[in-house]
This record gives structure tokens, sequence and C-alpha cells, in this order.
């Protein structure tokens, strides 16, 4: 029997391959550096603030939002803190993982989130996949609305379907079939709008723009009995 002996690398082999490595991660520097740059030019720009250090306790803060529940060695960077109409806000890059070893996966996100200022009840808008199909075939508990074209382009969950109905009325529908795609959740007195990667900040203009309208478009009703006005 022969045996398989493994054949070394030729020396310039071995170098030309640390000098691409490391060219590949000082590039690699020099975007994340220009993006945190035009970042805080932007924030600076609004009177807002950027935090670029680490924050790991999000799912804590925010137990209403999944986005912050999932996977684990969760963080968020470069947290820009601001505020919309007196309403206290926040974009910012966000990661988790799932697996480990070789099945390991880190998962990136841009979010934007909006305080509501009063109670809300969790709700999850996204747009509706292939999958989403084989779930409703299976009882999976999609809300369906009126509006049909809006029930086929987007998947939307809620304990509450009373609370689903009352804040995804006939112009709330209009309105997020004309903004761009992106996921949505309702959380405990939050509106938080996200997508997977990393902004730039038209994305987060974008992302701002649809937490805005959807916060506008809950009717007064709804507002004042999540505040216990009116009993």
């Amino acid at each position: 029997m022969t045996l398989s002996r493994a054949v070394p690398l030729p020396p310039l082999l071995i170098v030309l391959l640390i000098v691409g490595f490391a060219v590949v991660a000082y590039g690699g520097y020099q975007a994340e550096r220009k993006r945190r740059e035009t970042l805080f030019a932007w924030a600076v720009a609004r009177g807002w603030r950027l935090e670029v250090e680490a924050v790991r306790d999000l799912h804590e803060e925010y137990p209403g939002l999944k986005i912050f529940q999932k996977g684990h060695s969760r963080k968020a960077k470069h947290v820009i803190h601001g505020t919309v109409d007196g309403r206290p806000v926040r974009c910012l890059d966000y990661r988790y993982t799932t697996g480990s070893g070789k099945n390991r996966s880190t998962h990136h996100f841009s979010v934007v989130i909006l305080e509501c200022g009063f109670p809300t009840v969790p709700m999850l808008i996204r747009p509706e996949n292939p999958f989403d199909k084989v779930g409703e075939f299976l009882g999976a508990d999609d809300i369906d609305f009126e509006s049909a074209a809006f029930s086929r382009r987007f998947y939307v969950k809620a304990n509450d379907r009373k609370w689903a109905y009352d804040v995804i009325h006939t112009r709330t529908m209009d309105f997020l079939m004309s903004v761009p795609k992106a996921t949505i959740e309702f959380g405990m007195g939050e509106i938080a709008v996200y997508r997977t990667g990393r902004s730039r900040t038209a994305g987060y203009e974008q992302a701002l723009a649809t937490a805005a309208g959807l916060y506008e478009l809950i009717p007064d009703f709804v507002v004042r009995q999540m505040k216990g006005e009116g009993r």
C-alpha cells in the first residue's frame, strides 16, 4: 500500500497567500472605517449621536422583538441615537450567530427602531416567501386580509388578530405595498424595520420613513385604547 504524503507549499506561494489575506483584511478595514465616518457625518448633520462600541443586551431591552431573541453571540454596533418628531429612534448594525463548528453561520442586519410612546402588541410583517405556502398548507397561522394582493405579498403573524386588523387597515396596506421591502416588527412599545446586510445612510432613511409612516397610520382609537384612555 502506498501512503500519500502532504506536499508542502512552495515558500513563494505561502508569502503570496499571506500578502493576499493581508490585502483583503486591510481593504475590509478601510471600507468599514469609511462607512463609520459616513454614518458619523450623517448622525452629526441630524444632531444625533453615534455609539461605536458594541451593545449586547438588546434582547432584554426589547423583549417583544424576535430579531433580538434569535441565535447566540448577539451584538449591535454603530448604534445611532436620535429623534424623529420628538420620538426616540435607533439605527444600528446587528448580528447573531446560529449553529457551531462547520455549521456556524453569522447573520447581519441593519435595524431601525422607532419608539411609539405607548404599549403595542408584538406583530411580525414581512415579505412572503415560497416556504410560507407550505406552512399555510400545514396550518400555519398567517393572517389574511381583505386585500388579496396584500395577503399574497406579506406574511403577517400576531397572537392578537384584532390588533393586527385594527392596525393594518386599508391605508396601511396601501402604504406597505408602496415602500421598499423590509421586515417589520411591532414590539411592546416600538416599531422595528430591518433588512439583511449593513445599510448605507440611504437605507436607514428608507427604514425611518417606513417606521414613521406606520406610526402615523395607527388609528387614534387604537392609541387611546393602548394608553388606557376613554375607558
